[in-house]
């Protein structure tokens, strides 16, 4: 037993939504007093870090209503029921950028907010592009612009907050740790 462990007494669904499910988790604490958890139930994601011939790296500029602002961020979307994360990197890809590729490496897997979400982020890279002969069919509610940076102006765009998400600034620490030139 986790010395840290939080028992579920009560668990109430309170938001069903097409993305995510909230719920709010009442809960008996290691000291025995009693709290509330409010917690955000997500099916997980991938992202794909995709570097091309010229080592720029592939990027998706899109507006988030969260945020009120677009940012540049790595390819990336939700996993579908019982789809295998490798499956959506390759559907993600195609569908934000018009590449295909046929090597994917896993890179590794974390969790986005753990405070209050359960997503499972997954990140795969490639430097394998293919274009695609026809383009793939996005979300018809994503509007989406492809934008290719060296690592250089990436970090740049770090500081000016024009990437400011968690999974592409993992994305551009990790090809600055491999040296990518």
């Amino acid at each position: 037993m986790n010395k840290f462990e939080e028992k579920t007494i009560r668990s109430k669904q309170i938001f069903t939504g097409n993305i995510v499910h909230l719920q709010v988790d009442d809960v008996k604490l290691p000291n025995g007093k009693e709290t509330k958890r409010e917690i955000i139930k997500h099916p997980g994601a991938v992202g794909i870090i995709p570097i091309t011939k010229e080592n720029k790296i592939v990027l998706v500029e899109q507006f988030r209503k969260p945020l009120e602002k677009s940012i540049l961020e790595i390819p990336a979307g939700k996993l579908e029921t019982g789809e295998d994360p490798e499956t959506t990197a390759i559907r993600e890809l195609e569908e934000e950028t018009g590449y295909t590729t046929k090597e994917l490496s896993f890179v590794t897997s974390f969790y986005s907010s753990p405070g209050f979400a359960n997503e499972l982020m997954h990140i795969y890279i490639t430097d394998q592009l293919d274009p695609l002969d026809e383009s793939v069919d996005g979300d018809e509610d994503e509007f989406i612009e492809i934008v290719e940076l060296s690592l250089e102006e990436a970090k740049q765009y770090v500081e000016a907050e024009r990437i400011h998400d968690a999974k592409t600034n993992y994305a551009i620490l990790y090809l600055h740790a491999l040296g990518l030139s």
